[in-house]
C-alpha cells in the first residue's frame, strides 16, 4: 500500500506556531512518527507540505494512479479551498482529512471544510497521532 500524506500551511511551523492549540510538537515529529507508521505496518508513505495552494493541487494531480490513498491536513485551507476540493474529486483517490486541533470547538469559520466534502473520514483534535489513525484506517479499508 502507498499513502501520500499532504500538509498545508504552516504545518511546518509546527511547536512553533500557537502551541497552545497546536501541541508542542515539531514538524521533525511529526516526519519521524509518518517513519515509524511506516516501518511499522509495512507500508509505502511519502509526504508533502505546502504552504501554497497551487503545488498542493499539483501534488494532488500527480499522485493519480501513483497512490492507494492520500491522508490530507489543509490546514487554512480547509475553509477555503474549492480548488483541493475539486483535484481531490478528480484523482479519485481514498481521502482522510486531518485537524490537528479540534476545529469543531473553535472560531465559526473552522467549522466549514471543502476539502472534508470529499474525504471518507476526518480526525480532529488527536494532535499529530490522528496522522496514525487516518493511516490506519486506509490501511484496513483499502490495503
Amino acid at each position: 500500500m502507498k499513502i501520500l500524506v499532504i500538509n498545508g500551511p504552516n504545518i511546518n511551523f509546527l511547536g512553533i506556531r500557537e502551541p497552545a492549540i497546536y501541541g508542542k510538537n515539531s514538524y521533525a515529529d511529526l516526519l519521524s512518527l509518518l517513519e515509524s507508521v511506516q516501518q511499522e505496518e509495512g507500508i509505502s508513505l511519502e509526504h508533502f507540505q505546502s504552504n501554497h495552494e497551487g503545488a498542493i493541487v499539483d501534488t494532488i494531480q500527480a499522485a493519480y494512479q501513483k497512490f492507494d490513498g492520500i491522508v490530507i491536513n489543509p490546514a487554512a485551507y480547509t475553509h477555503t479551498s474549492v480548488a483541493i476540493l475539486d483535484a481531490l474529486k478528480a484523482v479519485g483517490i481514498p481521502a482522510v482529512e486531518v485537524h490537528i486541533s479540534d476545529v469543531d470547538a473553535r472560531e465559526p469559520f473552522r467549522q466549514i471544510s471543502y476539502p472534508g466534502l470529499y474525504c471518507e473520514k476526518t480526525i480532529k483534535g488527536q494532535g499529530i497521532a490522528g496522522y496514525r489513525q487516518a493511516i490506519l484506517y486506509l490501511k484496513e479499508k483499502y490495503g
